[in-house]
């Protein structure tokens, strides 16, 4: 058996190295590509070891010698996924490998004649409408097993992925977390936790065993349940501690990057990652995410092209695709690879959920609801896809609907602000102004990406009356547009000064007055409000109005805003020269 180092103890490297070759080996012998390939990953950004220390090959028991032939020949069915023949040649078979094998093949092949079956339905997919028929039986015979306590860990991992297939989301955590305790190598039985562990409270409970492996398991779980501070600080001690070659690292840092909308750390992570590991597949779905928040078209283009020439029968592939049509608008197109996407996985999370994003371009409410309905069913803690169910719901105007969507997507990102603004615009139409209040204030507190949430706050205490508050709101609105440097073309800073000149004029601060008034007329469609305020100072002014001392003003505009520093507009003004009328 392959025993862990304490938990978080990594002084000896060449250990966890020797572990990790045997456990990629062990893994590929039960025909487990992906925890082989993981752990074969980490080995790889480690030292090498000299030929003294390379670990023996695994010892064989009577069993396995018994076995060996029946193996040999049911690996290389298995290898070409010939699954049912593979099955066939190991019945009968005790050894712990060439049984795992056995059972292992009878999962897979019936998991892919339930993919065959789902692919030929890609319509609206209902969650039970195809079952993998193997299961039952596999669940039977496992547990027989495991009560009789002769099951290994790679055994256990199975009978885990049984249960949760079965959706007996309970037991099959008790079981994986017996796995990783039996086998805490195995990164298999690790990622299957992180899948089914919802929130921090649940992961409190978990009994979880003392070892280096559990340091990758949280910093990955952390990623997951989007407690991105922590997951950044576990995967910066596993780069001190001597990881600092490992491109899974460098991805999940990336990701995590990614989650927290720091757009620029994670593309320049991403590019690094290409220029180590250039025919990587892996993530580059959410590499062509961040290219299309920016609107980078070329590198969108390049990434389409170069990921086609390595595969283009891969997930990622078509879904980095999917993006770049997208960004062309062109939806249908898009749409189209999201579904060959999901052709090749339909338990693809990302694909379901961009795909809702393109129906929503198309405007088809129904098919996007479905999309995002089944992103959810594979991931509940998506929050792209409840935040377009609140979306669509909007549009189909179904207050009540949205809310509710609206509200999981917050309780999932609840530091971003897109979301709070969601929720105050669905409480301000059930009328319920409180909590739109409460909603537009906090996504002001907590960073507001698209600065729009002081200006609905603002609109709201207008609608109440609550004038002070308003004129408050909206000098803070334009302080936090003016210090971003660059003046964006953003229509509600004329009717953020349009307010305040009519605010300090009835409270007859002819000065704020004047000084907001000129800010109006830089603006096309307050202009002609501004030049009338300002006659009307003057008039008054010329009356002998003095400026009103008595009214206590709260506020003032900051200095770089007065009437003599006009920001320069960043649209040109229309050539109009060679248009005839």
């Amino acid at each position: 058996a392959v025993a862990g180092l304490c938990g978080g103890d990594f002084s000896d490297l060449r250990e966890i190295k020797k572990q990790l070759l045997c456990v990629a080996e062990r893994s590929r012998e039960r025909g487990l590509q992906h925890s082989g390939k993981w752990a074969s990953e980490l080995a790889f950004a480690l030292d090498p070891l000299p030929l003294s220390e390379l670990p023996p090959p695994p010892a064989l028991t009577e069993e396995d010698a018994r076995d060996l032939d029946a193996y040999t020949l049911a690996k290389s069915y298995f290898d070409l996924k010939e699954y049912d023949r593979a099955a066939y040649f190991l019945r009968g078979c005790k050894s712990q490998k060439a049984y795992f094998l056995y059972m292992y093949s009878r999962y897979l092949s019936g998991e892919k004649r339930k993919d065959d079956e789902t692919v030929d339905s890609l319509g609206p997919l209902e969650k039970g409408q195809v079952k993998n028929e193997a299961l039952r039986e596999l669940r039977v015979e496992l547990s027989k097993k495991h009560k009789a306590r002769e099951l290994d860990g790679f055994g256990l991992y199975l009978y885990g992925v049984v249960l949760r297939k079965l959706d007996l989301v309970k037991e099959a955590i008790d079981v994986f977390v017996e796995a990783t305790h039996v086998l805490p190598l195995h990164w298999g039985a690790w990622l299957e936790l992180c899948n089914l562990i919802t929130d921090k409270e649940m992961l409190k409970f978990l009994s979880l065993p003392d070892t280096w492996m559990k340091e990758f398991f949280l910093a990955h779980i952390y990623t997951e349940l989007q407690l991105i501070e922590e997951a950044l600080q576990k995967y910066q001690s596993l780069i001190d501690a001597g990881f600092s070659k490992s491109t899974y690292i460098m991805s999940q840092i990336a990701v995590a990057y990614h989650n927290i909308r720091d757009i620029d750390k994670a593309l320049s992570i991403f590019n690094e990652l290409r220029k180590q590991d250039p025919y990587r597949i892996e993530n580059m779905d959410t590499f062509s995410n961040l290219l299309y928040v920016r609107s980078m078209k070329p590198e969108l283009s390049y990434l389409a092209h170069n990921l086609c020439e390595i595969d283009k029968y891969r997930v990622e592939t078509c879904c980095v695709i999917g993006n770049y049509y997208s960004l062309r608008s062109q939806h249908e197109k898009a749409a189209l690879y999201f579904q060959r996407a999901l052709k090749l996985n339909p338990r693809y999370l990302g694909a379901w959920t961009l795909m809702g994003h393109e129906y929503m371009e198309m405007k088809n409410t129904s098919a996007a609801i479905q999309a995002y309905r089944h992103a959810i069913e594979v991931n509940k803690r998506d929050y792209r896809a409840w935040y377009g169910l609140g979306q669509t719901y909007e549009i189909l105007k179904m207050p009540f609907y949205c809310l509710y969507y609206y509200r999981r997507a917050h309780q999932l990102r609840p530091n971003d602000s897109r979301m709070l603004v969601a929720l105050g615009e669905c409480y301000e139409k059930l009328n319920q102004l409180v909590e739109a209040k409460k909603c537009y204030w906090r996504a002001y507190a907590v960073g507001d990406v698209e600065k729009m949430a002081l200006v609905k706050l603002a609109k709201l205490h207008e609608q109440l009356n609550e004038s002070e508050q308003a004129a408050q709101c909206y000098i803070k609105y334009i302080q936090d547009i003016y210090s971003c440097g660059e003046i964006v073309e953003h229509l509600e800073v004329s009717t953020a000064f349009r307010y305040l000149a009519q605010y300090y004029f009835k409270c007859k601060l002819w000065d704020e007055a004047s000084a907001c008034a000129q800010k109006c007329c830089a603006f096309n469609d307050t202009r002609e409000e501004g030049k009338a305020l300002l006659r009307q100072i003057l008039q008054l002014r010329n009356q002998g109005e003095t400026s009103s001392a008595d009214i206590a003003a709260p506020f003032f505009l900051p200095a770089s805003l007065s009437a003599n520093n006009t920001p320069t507009r960043r649209v040109s003004p229309l050539n109009l020269s060679s248009v005839t009328p």
